[in-house]
């Protein structure tokens, strides 16, 4: 089975800092990955490289078949990786249905001064998304109005309208009330399941690993030290005692 992303000794440091050591890692198509790590471990640089912001010093990036080392960011989205950040990145003046807009619009070069909008991209997509990921009743709301929470599911839905085979996420759950970590949760991995989207996910809460991840990856020191299921990964002492803190 060829893994869907892969990368071959991809090494990247900033001074004597190591953030990602000569990575060997691949990413299968249908899988739920979590990714752990403490703070500053490369978790994020990682998901840089892999999405074009970062260069690696050496090693390659593979995409479904495709080398994407040295491609930029948007020219990685129209292949098929989609992103959402630890801080949604919203059109904040504009509502929730028009941010979707612009982001189809982007996708698909439409985007223009002399058209409209809804001229420029499929409708019936941009609702379809909504009413997948919960916001078919928040549509008009001005974005920065929204809760920490829908802000967040706007975020991936802005990545679900652009049609990605595999979404990235860091942090999905980050700066939402505890109460309300799992619904987000459950509400993302529904929507991505009906897309037939694969994910990597970064994530801190323990319960939302075990329940939402079909593989975990731990990263210390710019290294991944472990990767297996859940139950494996988090019950291994050195994860227990230097990345959960157990």
């Amino acid at each position: 089975m060829k893994p869907l992303l892969e990368t071959r000794a991809l090494h990247l440091s900033f001074g004597g800092l190591v953030a990602a050591d000569h990575i060997d890692f691949q990413l299968y198509e249908g899988d739920r990955l979590a990714v752990i790590g403490q703070n500053g471990a490369g978790k994020t640089t990682f998901i840089n490289i892999c999405t074009g912001y970062l260069k690696p010093q050496s090693g390659e990036v593979w995409f479904d078949g495709k080398k994407i080392t040295a491609l930029k960011p948007r020219q990685i989205v129209r292949l098929g990786i989609g992103r959402s950040f630890q801080l949604p990145q919203l059109f904040s003046e504009q509502s929730v249905r028009e941010c979707l807009q612009i982001a189809a619009a982007r996708q698909n070069r439409r985007l223009s001064l002399f058209q409209s909008l809804e001229a420029s991209v499929n409708i019936r997509e941009v609702e379809e998304t909504l009413e997948l990921v919960g916001l078919r009743a928040d549509a008009y709301h001005r974005s920065s109005d929204l809760p920490e929470g829908k802000r967040k599911l706007l975020d991936v839905a802005m990545a679900l309208v652009l049609k990605p085979k595999l979404l990235i996420m860091d942090e999905p759950t980050s700066g939402v009330a505890s109460e309300d970590k799992h619904g987000l949760m459950q509400t993302i991995m529904q929507a991505l399941e009906m897309r037939k989207v694969t994910s990597w996910f970064v994530e801190h809460d323990v319960d939302i690993v075990e329940q939402y991840a079909t593989r975990v990856c731990a990263w210390i020191s710019g290294a991944i030290v472990a990767d297996g299921k859940p139950d494996e990964v988090l019950s291994n002492p050195r994860i227990s005692s230097e990345i959960l803190g157990t």
